[in-house]
């Protein structure tokens, strides 16, 4: 049985995406990815999509373009918590870059044990329960997770059961993607002394430029349909803010 969709999509702008997340207002709208250096603060690349299409979607092509493009040697990138996929992250380790990516919130079935209280153990490839069972690699899914799953007949007499899984087979099964140690060397960047003080500074560059663009330079709202024009005026605004940072870095030059 084929699955269906339903997706959303404007009458007067077909071009335009729904935008749904949490804590956001939900709202037709473009999505501008963007990229700054660390040192001026240039816009390096603005890239221009419909408000459904995720923000992890074109960062590595979009990086690739600008190191091509450009020449950039890029040692390090800051990113916010909805690029920490396992792609970006392993792709950030095969460009040799130094990735800090802010750390996701996920949410837990209530009452469940959270998949963090479950220890990885590298070296014999198993999850140990919080009470000492070892959870076996058992199949690998067509979408690259692992599939670890404990013995169902310890688990019937477990003290545990009720805070662990709710399966009728009273099994549980714990998953981890084939690139998770990317992600894992990801979260120890972050956690790292430079890796604190290069993520400190993405407030005070991109989310900065951001906040110019719709403050100051009317990019709050969309001036003409369509993703060419939404385009443009991003591209547009992208120009105007690194004339004057420009010049502002000439003047202090004298």
């Amino acid at each position: 049985m084929t699955e269906t969709k339903e997706i959303r999509k404007s009458t007067t702008d077909p071009d335009c995406g729904f935008m749904s997340r949490e804590n956001k207002q939900e709202m037709f709208c473009y999505l501008d990815h963007r990229t700054t250096d660390m040192k001026f603060n240039i816009i390096t690349d603005a890239y221009v999509t419909p408000g459904n299409v995720h923000d992890s979607v074109p960062y590595l092509s979009r990086l690739d373009r600008q190191i091509e493009r450009f020449g950039f040697k890029v040692e390090a990138v800051a990113l916010d918590s909805g690029y920490l996929t396992n792609p970006i992250c392993k792709g950030l380790h095969d460009r040799s870059i130094f990735g800090v990516i802010a750390h996701r919130r996920f949410q837990p079935t209530k009452g469940l044990f959270p998949k963090w209280k479950f220890t990885y153990d590298k070296e014999q490839d198993i999850y140990v329960c919080p009470n000492g069972q070892k959870l076996g690699y058992r199949t690998t899914t067509r979408d690259g997770y692992r599939e670890y799953k404990s013995d169902p007949k310890r688990c019937a007499t477990c003290p545990l059961l009720n805070q662990c899984t709710r399966s009728k087979n009273k099994q549980k099964v714990v998953t981890r993607h084939v690139w998770e140690e990317h992600k894992e060397k990801v979260r120890i960047n972050r956690l790292s002394p430079s890796g604190k003080v290069l993520y400190k500074y993405r407030k005070e560059k991109v989310e900065r430029s951001f906040a110019d663009s719709k403050e100051l330079h009317g990019l709050r709202y969309c001036r003409l349909r369509g993703l060419h024009n939404a385009s443009e005026q991003v591209l547009l605004t992208a120009a105007c803010q690194n004339m004057k940072k420009i010049a502002t870095h000439l003047a202090k030059l004298g």
